[in-house]
């Protein structure tokens, strides 16, 4: 019985010290240099202890809309070309009307400055 469960322990240890090797070698191995920059829990561009109700730049919102809009454009643009020869001219058009709505999107916020950073 031991032998049909073997290969899984072999596997959850071999993963265990995978995982925890790093983790163990960098706590142990890693310089401890703390100043106030690296101990801050925030770094979003302003200042994490002030009021709460502070206003702050939508820039921040715009280039995470970008990052999510492109991140999910490579997210179709991998299973699109492993099945190019599968899907011929349609599936060809129908990625370039795909990235040309999105070539859109980004020219106009370029065009707009949510790109420019101050």
């Amino acid at each position: 019985m031991l032998n049909d469960y073997l290969p899984i322990l072999i596997f959850i240890g071999v993963g265990l010290v995978v995982g925890l090797l790093p983790l163990v070698l960098g706590r142990v191995l890693a310089p401890y240099h703390p100043d106030a920059a690296k101990l801050s829990p925030y770094e979003c561009g302003f200042e994490a202890f002030e009021d709460t109700r502070m206003k702050f730049d939508v820039r921040y919102y715009l280039v995470a809309i970008l990052f999510i809009v492109f991140d999910l454009e490579i997210a179709f643009l991998f299973p699109w070309a492993v099945a190019l020869k599968q899907i011929g001219r349609p599936g060809f058009l129908a990625m370039v009307l795909f990235l040309g709505i999105l070539v859109v999107g980004f020219v106009y916020e370029w065009m707009k400055g949510a790109l420019e950073w101050e």
